[in-house]
């Protein structure tokens, strides 16, 4: 039986996550993955902010309305991530250097390869898949030409977020972090010039998404060549390693599932969203995107839940794993509350900065109007009980820590997802009104925490039961 002997000290930028209190490590890797996150998400906001104030209210919406497509194209690469991150995190801990070091070039190979593949696939299905969900004849053109551009960098895209989770597995979050502040800058310059000075609309802000994605990937992979330890990448190993590849397969494409399965609950809302007409569909976009900023903190304890029980559990320290989920349900409810309802107090503010009318005519004058009435409603019901989405995130993360896959993916796609295309189908079509849509999502929230938290408690009592009461 192997345990965690050989036991080995950090280097400044990983943290020790076996030994030692909990708490304050666990705030020292999630605030940098939480600012890495918002940089990430300011992507799509800066493009929508520049369109927002320099083109048309129609740009607004075409570039809103494709996150929806964009996530459910990548998310099955991207639960992937799990994978590579439970699988690195779980070697790593335990000084297995040999399977950490296949792990890794497995993970790139993925990334590059899954690159690719995206990049075909997504130009060629995007205009009928707008189709398909009914976007309006004055958006879709727009709406083509922005995920068309965006997914040529798609390479780049999946490479840094694999290469990430390599680097969230040892404990360094802050690497990505300079990575990303020096990306993100470069996005927002880009924008400007693209936009303001080229006059390209939403072609110049998918440009520059892009290139600042290429900027952030290619730093990932200086930093996993040069350095020194058992995650080093070498350009002439990347391969597929089969068994490592199983493990991130089992591990991280149920997750991928989940996210596919809930993106296409989401394209179904914004479908429905979608025939209340531009004006409702700008608001919209707007509010989902200020929300985004309050997910991605929240998410950055779910991905600490993950790192630090995944390294836990390959260790054997099974009793620190209650205290890592406490202490990550403590974080992420705090942190879900106060930016929730901070959204929402400053709402009309918030989304004013994404909204503005064209000119002074009163037509202009009444969509922009509408559009953030639109925005305020979704931010009270959805923006608000957000640390409920928190909560449900952090339990499915201590699953997916130990190993789980399956169960938390069915667990979500029956309790969120498969409840909200049922809401769509009765409640909404009995009350056919924004705020009753909007409600799907603090329901499913609760109840699939409910149920992900009892599967938890079902695990732990089976591992105590096998280990005869020696759980340490």
């Amino acid at each position: 039986m192997i345990i965690f002997m050989a036991h080995k000290t950090p280097r400044s930028y990983e943290i020790d996550m076996v030994h030692g209190p909990l708490a304050g490590k666990i705030l020292l890797f999630a605030l940098p993955l939480m600012l890495s996150s918002i940089l990430q998400l300011l992507f799509n906001a800066a493009d929508i902010i520049v369109v927002g104030q320099f083109a048309s209210p129609n740009s607004v919406a075409a570039v809103g309305s494709t996150s929806s497509i964009i996530n459910l194209i990548i998310s099955v690469f991207m639960g992937l991530g799990v994978g590579v991150n439970v699988s690195v995190a779980h070697y790593h801990a335990i000084r297995q250097d040999k399977e950490t070091e296949e792990t890794v070039h497995t993970a790139a190979f993925i990334g590059f390869a899954g690159g690719f593949i995206l990049l075909v696939f997504g130009v060629l299905i995007t205009r009928p898949v707008l189709i398909a969900m009914g976007s309006p004849e004055d958006v879709i053109h727009l709406a083509t030409m922005y995920m068309r551009i965006y997914f040529i960098g798609m390479p780049a895209n999946l490479f840094y977020n694999m290469g990430s989770a390599v680097l969230r597995a040892v404990g360094d979050t802050r690497r990505p972090l300079i990575y990303l502040m020096i990306a993100g800058v470069l996005n927002v310059i880009l924008n400007l010039f693209f936009v303001i000075a080229l006059r390209m609309d939403v072609a110049g802000v998918a440009l520059a998404t892009i290139l600042s994605q290429l900027v952030s990937a290619l730093l990932v992979l200086r930093c996993l060549v040069r350095t020194r330890d058992n995650y080093r990448l070498e350009l002439k190993r990347i391969r597929i390693v089969k068994d490592k590849f199983a493990r991130i397969l089992r591990i991280g494409l149920p997750a991928g599932i989940q996210s596919a399965v809930f993106s296409i609950s989401n394209v179904l809302i914004q479908s429905s969203v979608n025939a209340f007409g531009s004006a409702v569909m700008a608001g919209n976009a707007a509010a989902a995107n200020i929300e985004g900023f309050v997910y991605v903190a929240m998410n950055a304890f779910y991905q600490a839940c993950v790192t630090f029980t995944s390294q836990n559990f390959g260790a054997k320290e099974f009793k620190r794993i209650y205290r890592i989920l406490g202490q990550c349900l403590i974080m992420v409810i705090v942190t879900g509350l106060v930016l929730g309802n901070l959204a929402h107090f400053f709402g009309e503010q918030l989304l004013s900065i994404y909204i503005t009318p064209e000119s002074n005519a009163p037509e202009q004058l009444a969509a922009a109007e509408d559009a953030i009435a639109t925005g305020m409603e979704r931010l009270l019901i959805i923006s608000v009980p957000y640390f409920l989405c928190g909560v449900m995130e952090v339990i499915c993360g201590t699953l997916r820590g130990v190993g789980m896959s399956i169960t938390p993916m069915i667990v979500a796609i029956i309790g969120a997802c498969g409840l909200r295309i049922l809401w769509i189908m009765t409640v909404f079509r009995r009350y056919h009104e924004m705020r009753v849509l909007y409600f799907s999502y603090p329901v499913s929230w609760t109840i699939t925490a409910a149920v992900h938290c009892l599967c938890f408690f079902l695990f732990f009592v089976r591992t105590h039961r096998e280990s005869g009461g020696r759980v340490q």
